[in-house]
C-alpha cells in the first residue's frame, strides 16, 4: 500500500502544481487513499520532494532526488530553479555563500546536493534565505562559485 501511495503521489505531483501538504493530502483521498496529515508529511520526507519555484511567485513539490541518492534533476531543471531562486553566489576562503529569495534556500541547496559536483564538497548548511557549502580547499570554493554564478539570473 505504500509503495503505491508514493506513486501515486509522485503522479500526483507531476500533474498538478501542488504546494501544500493539505493539499495533496485531499488529492490523495480523492484517490482513494485514506491517509491523516501526518501520514502525508512523512511520505514527503521519504520522498524528498522539496518546494521548487512553478512560476508567476508560486511553489510546487518536486521530487529532489530518485532512491539510492541518483540526482532526478536534469541539467536544464536545476538551472531553472537555481535561476529563479539564487539572488548571489560568493565566497570567502573555503566558504561559498549563496544567497536565495526568502524561503528558497533549503529548496535550492537540496537540489544542489543532490547534483553531482567535480568539486570536493565537505558540506551544506541551509537556512531560510541563504546556504553555505563547505569546500575542501580556497580554489575549489572560487571554482565552484564560478560555475553556481553562470546560474544565476543577475550574475
Amino acid at each position: 500500500m505504500k509503495n503505491e501511495r508514493h506513486a501515486k503521489i509522485l503522479e500526483l505531483i507531476e500533474q498538478y502544481a501542488i504546494d501544500r501538504q493539505e493539499d495533496l493530502l485531499e488529492h490523495l483521498n480523492q484517490a482513494g487513499f485514506k491517509v491523516t496529515q501526518a501520514t502525508v508529511s512523512r511520505d514527503i520526507r521519504q520522498l524528498h520532494l522539496v518546494k521548487a519555484a512553478a512560476g508567476g511567485g508560486k511553489y510546487r513539490y518536486v521530487p529532489a532526488m530518485a532512491a539510492g541518492g541518483q540526482a532526478m534533476h536534469s541539467q536544464s531543471r536545476f538551472e531553472t530553479i537555481f535561476r529563479e531562486s539564487v539572488l548571489k553566489v560568493d565566497y570567502a576562503g573555503h566558504m561559498v555563500v549563496v544567497k536565495c529569495f526568502s524561503g528558497m534556500a533549503n529548496a535550492a541547496c537540496e537540489l544542489f546536493d543532490s547534483m553531482q559536483w567535480e568539486y570536493e564538497v565537505v558540506g551544506t548548511l541551509s537556512g531560510d534565505d541563504t546556504f553555505l557549502i563547505l569546500m575542501r580547499t580556497e580554489g575549489q570554493a572560487a571554482a565552484i562559485c564560478g560555475a553556481l554564478g553562470r546560474y544565476v539570473a543577475n550574475g
